[in-house]
């Protein structure tokens, strides 16, 4: 089975399965995330919809709420009784009609901390799933990393004045056994402090020594900049089996390991952030849909764990990208009711449709700028 969708996810034009696959599976769980919490709350639900636009199939579940599949697959909503859009935009006219058994389930009329819970359910949901995900990959199959190959080395580096070239195995600096790219290889690289290792390199079946003195040069970041390190100027082979090690993680160590790769793409998310917003970093780097469904297409080649992991990935940063305060995401609702927590009560209608205006604006305006980089690159 899972060859059969491994063959299909990297086949099909753009990786739009995998996109599909992907996005449905991060979109059920944030909205599933608001549903369970609004339904606790007492909350009306009229509808669940993955997708926008046109229905192409659904049913209706006892309580009445339409549980839906949508034609365009790049999110999704959960529609509140008393809303106007799928959005969460109250719905004043409708609402001042309902009898007062009707508003007793209308979110606008429950209590602040309810709707705030309402609001924060689905990125929690986000984190939740990807913790899950990560503890289960890394406990059952192990933490994936790149092996010592040398996949590339850079020009006038001391990897290339030393005679390193493209394909070499290192398997030991200073007779200590690397298995790493990173972590291994690259941690013993920059505590060296410039001073000169023995590299153990293996090269078409034969086994040499080669000294190379590491020395500070510019290498590439996470951020789509460059930094100084401590290195010898090369870089990892690209991620196939050949090049691939799975590193052991104990199961009950597994969840411990699993928020901590959470954090850490939550820590690199705000950072890539805050220095584009500083000029730090290049915000040509952003990718939109045609970026991860290009992304999903190579996850699904290389097998089902790096598209589940890919999935775990963009379920974080849905989450986070969810809690920024801009009116029309969660983080906006959020704001709202932080500013209505603060004066005793809630913004004016003008303020509040303003401010959706503008969220839309931004959201769209996002969207495009994303869509753009993809196309040029």
């Amino acid at each position: 089975m899972l060859s059969v969708l491994h063959h299909l996810f990297a086949w099909a034009p753009l990786g739009l399965p995998a996109f599909i696959f992907v996005i449905t599976f991060v979109v059920f769980f944030h909205e599933l995330g608001h549903y369970l919490v609004a339904r606790a709350c007492g909350v009306g639900i009229e509808t669940f919809s993955i997708g926008f636009g046109g229905e192409i199939f659904g049913w209706t579940d006892h309580r009445g709420t339409r549980w839906k599949i949508s034609w365009l697959p790049l999110g999704g909503y959960v529609k509140f009784l008393g809303d106007a859009d799928a959005a969460s935009t109250p719905d004043r006219e409708r609402v001042a009609e309902m009898d007062a058994k009707q508003r007793s389930q209308v979110l606008l009329f429950k209590p602040l901390y309810q709707r705030a819970l309402v609001a924060v359910a689905g990125p929690l949901a986000n984190f939740i799933l990807a913790i899950v995900v990560f503890t289960l990959l890394f406990g059952l199959i192990g933490a994936k990393s790149l092996s010592t190959v040398v996949g590339s080395v850079m020009p006038n580096s001391p990897a290339a004045m030393a005679g390193i070239k493209p394909g070499d195995k290192i398997t030991a600096v200073n007779g200590k056994p690397v298995k790493l790219f990173y972590g291994e290889l690259q941690g013993i690289v920059e505590a060296s402090k410039g001073k000169p290792l023995a590299f153990t390199v293996v090269r078409a079946g034969q086994t040499k020594t080669i000294a190379i003195q590491p020395r500070s040069i510019n290498v590439s970041n996470i951020y789509g900049g460059t930094q100084k390190a401590t290195a010898i100027g090369v870089g990892p082979a690209d991620d196939t089996p050949d090049n691939t090690v799975y590193i052991p993680v104990p199961l009950a160590k597994a969840p411990v390991i699993g928020v901590e790769q959470t954090w850490l793409i939550v820590d690199a998310s705000l950072t890539g952030v805050w220095r584009m917003v500083s000029r730090q970093a290049d915000a040509r780097q952003l990718t939109g849909v045609v970026g991860i469904a290009g992304i999903s297409q190579k996850a699904a080649s290389h097998g089902f764990y790096d598209l589940i992991y890919l999935a775990a990935f963009i379920s974080v940063s849905i989450g986070l990208i969810n809690l920024f305060p801009i009116p029309l995401l969660d983080g906006g609702h959020l704001l709202y009711y932080a500013c209505e927590a603060v004066l005793g009560r809630p913004l004016g209608e003008r303020v509040q449709d303003v401010g959706f205006r503008v969220g839309l604006a931004l959201v769209v305006s996002l969207v495009i700028f994303t869509v753009w980089n993809d196309l040029v690159r």
